[in-house]
């Protein structure tokens, strides 16, 4: 049986409570926004900036924006845009990423003679402008090397003491012919190509924790199984962004291809239109405008190929840096 004294002793203390509770609790907070009056200032400076720039190409009109897509459209341009520009990237890159990649996998090797070779290989390429190298390939190699032969080393000797008629030479390459062509070009600028990427594919390889490739051993696979299957997807999240920037990066050094001298080229051929007419701005307009294009189009691929990658590594970057709810400000 409970004592009706203690029944009211309990209820007084919990009333004491629940007031103590009350009384402590805060009340509603009316937070007001930080106040960011240097984001106007940037705001307006931006766009008088932008209201100059349209000021300046709708009165100044040496701009001469229709002579300009005239010549984007010319045929010279357009073949030098194909060939020149995008069979170039191509081309170039495609020697880059297979280079890199091979590389960066010597360059992880435990063997001490492949790490120094593709170490001396980075060393050298990364060091040389491509500029310079474009132009050693289209006139040094050509004065050095009237021609190359493909055979067996000692080819002569050998057949020679053999009393053989052959020198065992397979394929001979005629370097002066060869050098001046949009292959050569496209070598030049794959050999330098896979010296950066094979620093980028290094990095993504070395980004992938080393029990995956411990749990690929432990499934028998081999160390080059478990870098196909296993580590190079992985890798691919890091490897993908920069390889983006280097191909676009590759688009815009195709116009070093004069230094072989490749004609067929995009920025060669604007150049050319723009000296013959006398129409300078125009044809710097023409290719600018292509450029930006090509550009454009890669960086859209490029976002498609990092959303493909990047499933289900961390939470994507706009949500990451969202702005909590109830936030403002300017």
């Amino acid at each position: 049986m409970t004592h009706p004294a203690s029944d009211s002793v309990r209820e007084s203390v919990n009333a004491q409570a629940a007031g103590a509770d009350t009384d402590d609790r805060p009340g509603l907070i009316t937070a007001k926004p930080v106040r960011h009056p240097g984001r106007w200032v940037a705001l307006a400076v931006i766009l008088v900036v932008i209201a100059m720039l349209v000021n300046s190409f709708l009165t100044n009109e040496r701009w001469n924006f229709p002579k300009a897509l005239e010549i984007m459209q010319q045929t010279p341009v357009l073949e030098g845009l194909w060939k020149g520009t995008i069979v170039g990237t191509i081309g170039s890159m495609a020697i880059g990423i297979v280079g890199g990649i091979i590389i960066a996998v010597l360059r992880l090797s435990h063997n001490p003679i492949l790490r120094g070779v593709s170490f001396v290989y980075t060393w050298f390429f990364r060091g040389i402008p491509r500029l310079v190298l474009l132009a050693m390939i289209g006139s040094g190699v050509g004065f050095l090397y009237n021609k190359i032969d493909f055979g067996v080393p000692f080819g002569q000797q050998l057949a020679s003491l053999m009393g053989l008629s052959s020198d065992f030479t397979f394929f001979t390459l005629n370097v002066n012919q060869f050098s001046s062509t949009l292959l050569a070009g496209i070598i030049g600028l794959g050999l330098s190509e896979a010296a950066y990427m094979a620093e980028i594919a290094r990095a993504g390889i070395l980004s992938v924790d080393q029990g995956q490739g411990e749990a690929a051993a432990a499934l028998g696979m081999n160390r080059g199984q478990a870098m196909r299957r296993i580590v190079l997807p992985q890798a691919m999240r890091v490897i993908v962004p920069p390889t983006g920037n280097e191909t676009i990066a590759m688009v815009k050094d195709t116009s070093l291809l004069s230094a072989i001298p490749v004609i067929t080229e995009l920025f060669y051929q604007t150049s050319a239109i723009g000296n013959r007419t006398l129409l300078i701005m125009p044809a710097f307009v023409a290719v600018t405008a292509w450029y930006l294009i090509v550009g454009s189009v890669l960086m859209v691929g490029q976002y498609f190929l990092e959303k493909r990658f990047g499933r289900g590594f961390g939470t994507p970057s706009n949500k990451r840096f969202a702005r909590p709810a109830g936030a403002g400000g300017a």
